[in-house]
């Protein structure tokens, strides 16, 4: 069936029909096998033409631009005194007409990096500013169940004041504070607003939990908060565009001082970068000499001093005693 119709038979055809042979896939299909070599040529080419091709040269940035009117990737960005900026916000207003009492806003780059692929919690803090922006007030709420806590709280200007009564009010979200503050007696009772409240939950760590209710009801309603986001950033206002320019920098200065004791002094700087805008300008990069506190560098000193003089006096107190 298989021979052509004139009868004869090709060589070996009838070996092959007789035997059957086992057919390799490279052999049935030898174009496919041959295809996928040439890819892998081609794909192995390609990568060798990648690895040879040298990295594409960056363009220098430049320091200052002579002219007014430059592209600005072509240069570095520049940075400035505190001063400096915060009097250049002032001069940006009176020439857009903008207004004169806008906020002012820092925007903080954090390096929360620690050792061994440890890295500094995102964190929130409460701080007292040395001069207030603003006349809001926050709502705080006092857990106490005792009367006289109770009237004392009220007149020093608590929002709320109750115990374990608010606690189903709080977690149906129809009670809700800027801070809450309790006294220790009361804390066993409040377990279950431990996940409800989380950063916000009455501890010794944040001064809301203790039995001066008056002090921490004046620190709490008056405190200026901040927190940090998407990992490493804290934007905040720190005052008005109108007032003093020593009052603005005091501010700022209290803050950063305040970001900088949440990483350990041995540890490199956790600000990184700054930035200090208003409301309706472009942000200027500062210059963080003068900002971050130096207390720490000035200790590590003085032990370097104190150690050094130790290592003085030791071969002169042996020489004693021999």
């Amino acid at each position: 069936a298989l021979a052509p119709r004139c009868g004869w038979v090709l060589p070996g055809l009838e070996q092959r029909l007789a035997v059957p042979a086992v057919v390799s896939p490279a052999t049935a299909r030898p174009y496919a096998a041959a295809a996928k070599t040439d890819k892998k040529d081609a794909k192995r080419t390609r990568q060798e033409k990648v690895k040879a091709k040298p990295p594409p040269r960056r363009r220098l940035l430049m320091s200052k631009p002579v002219d007014d009117v430059y592209l600005t990737w072509l240069y570095r960005r520049p940075s400035y005194e505190l001063e400096q900026a915060v009097g250049m916000l002032k001069k940006f207003q009176e020439l857009d007409f903008t207004y004169p009492k806008q906020f002012v806003y820092i925007n903080v780059s954090l390096d929360m990096v620690l050792q061994k692929k440890k890295k500094v919690d995102p964190f929130s803090s409460s701080v007292t500013l040395p001069h207030r922006f603003t006349d809001e007030v926050n709502k705080v709420l006092v857990f106490t169940e005792n009367e006289q806590e109770a009237a004392i709280a009220r007149e020093h200007g608590a929002a709320i004041v109750g115990g374990v009564e608010l606690i189903k009010w709080i977690l149906e979200d129809e009670i809700q504070a800027d801070f809450y503050v309790a006294v220790p007696a009361i804390m066993p009772k409040l377990i279950p607003l431990r996940n409800k409240l989380k950063r916000k939950y009455p501890s010794t760590r944040r001064n809301s939990l203790g039995s001066d209710i008056p002090k921490m009801l004046q620190f709490f309603r008056e405190c200026h908060e901040y927190a940090v986001e998407d990992e490493n950033i804290i934007k905040t206002r720190i005052a008005r565009l109108d007032m003093p320019t020593e009052h603005i920098i005091a501010n700022l200065k209290t803050i950063i001082h305040d970001i900088c004791t949440f990483k350990p002094s041995n540890y490199d700087p956790i600000v990184r970068r700054l930035v200090i805008r208003s409301a309706t300008s472009e942000g200027l990069l500062l210059n963080l000499d003068g900002i971050l506190p130096q207390v720490e560098k000035v200790e590590e000193k003085e032990e370097e001093e104190d150690a050094a003089e130790e290592d003085q006096q030791k071969p002169v107190q042996e020489s004693v005693s021999t």
